[in-house]
């Protein structure tokens, strides 16, 4: 009993902690996550030969090409497709009041010009202002010196966090697998094995797969020449986080991009294709290699730990979700499994068992006197 009091106060002044020290703890946090991500790389090129510093930096050199990659060609791309989106948008939305509403009105009844009108004007509004805001939000950040310098500070902290957390991995895990009491340790090494499953298939797997499906619904769909292609399929990728939900929404919006720019049933059947395609390769290939067959957070679980984590402690709150989902997660089919294997859940098994064979005599004897 006593125990049990002391792992809460230890919980309830970890809670505190994070609550007055959010900013502070942010890079740490990141730093931490990155190094639990990147460890099994740092693992594969110490099996290679290096040493753990030379595999270390090998990591950052790979991260650091990815980056550099990714700033030059792929972003550039994408803001080059925003301000095409921009400057199409009036077009659009003209088309769906000349065209698309009209068909809708004659199918359904239902008079979608009256209602996208404010919308219409609401929308080429605020895009426009969208470059007045941005730059008001900049000036504000430049004449607050000390927050903009306190911000560039944590940024840059987390690579050197990473780093240094990632050369003593191995060294902190035993250190605190040490500081486990020894009745425990089997009890805790289970669990925490058991938690790195689902953290490992969801932060890792999840993300590699969020990660190839981006890319294939990006590259099939400028294949296609249909305009957004890339944008399209990188918002995709991002929101496939939660499963079938990228899927949906990059498909509708793929949809409507391709009628208003083809006009043909074939394209649209193009579109079909390519994210008909990335549900067969996600469902036959990914999940089965990147994720196989552990047990990852549920959709649900994953949307409400992230709400709540930010709206609890902000942007340490959302690094925080996760782990901390899974965590509780684990703990609570851990409850449920030792409720399964406990006397009060025979009781209620033998009792209703009872029961059953109670009502099949009484069923029989009656079967016997009629």
């Amino acid at each position: 009993m006593r125990n049990s009091w002391w792992g809460i106060i230890l919980l309830v002044a970890l809670v505190g902690v994070i609550y007055l020290l959010d900013a502070v703890l942010m890079p740490f946090i990141a730093g931490l996550i990155l190094a639990y991500l990147a460890d099994p790389l740092t693992n594969y090129f110490q099996r290679l030969g290096m040493t753990r510093p030379w595999a270390v930096s090998s990591v950052f050199l790979v991260l650091f090409i990815v980056l550099a990659l990714s700033l030059l060609i792929l972003i550039p791309l994408v803001v080059q497709q925003i301000k095409q989106l921009g400057e199409a948008l009036p077009g659009v939305l003209n088309w769906i009041e000349s065209v698309l509403a009209p068909k809708v009105q004659e199918w359904t009844g239902y008079d979608l010009a009256s209602e996208l009108s404010n919308v219409r004007e609401t929308l080429i509004e605020n895009w426009r202002d969208a470059g007045s805001y941005v730059a008001q939000a900049l000036g504000q950040i430049g004449r607050s010196g000390m927050a903009f310098v306190s911000w560039v500070t944590y940024v840059a902290l987390i690579p050197v966090v990473t780093f240094y957390l990632l050369l003593d991995w191995s060294r902190m895990l035993n250190n605190l697998a040490n500081l486990v009491p020894r009745q425990w340790v089997g009890e805790t090494s289970r669990l925490a094995h058991r938690c790195d499953e689902v953290l490992s298939s969801f932060l890792r797997g999840q993300l590699l797969v969020m990660l190839c499906l981006g890319i294939i619904y990006a590259v099939g769909l400028t294949l296609l020449g249909l305009n957004f292609g890339l944008l399209i399929g990188v918002v995709s990728g991002l929101v496939s986080i939660v499963p079938f939900l990228g899927f949906i929404v990059g498909l509708v919006i793929a949809l409507v991009v391709a009628l208003f720019q083809f006009e043909t049933w074939w394209a649209l059947l193009g579109v079909v294709a390519v994210f008909s395609l990335g549900q067969v390769a996600e469902s036959v290939v990914l999940q089965p290699k990147l994720l196989g067959d552990k047990i990852g957070l549920h959709p649900v679980a994953v949307i409400f730990a992230v709400l709540a984590g930010g709206h609890l402690f902000g942007l340490t709150g959302v690094l925080l979700a996760l782990p901390a989902a899974a965590v509780i997660m684990v703990l609570l089919r851990e409850v449920k499994d030792r409720y399964k294997n406990s006397a009060l859940y025979d009781a209620q098994m033998e009792s209703l068992e009872q029961q059953t064979q109670h009502d099949e005599l009484g069923r029989h004897d009656k079967r016997e006197s009629s």
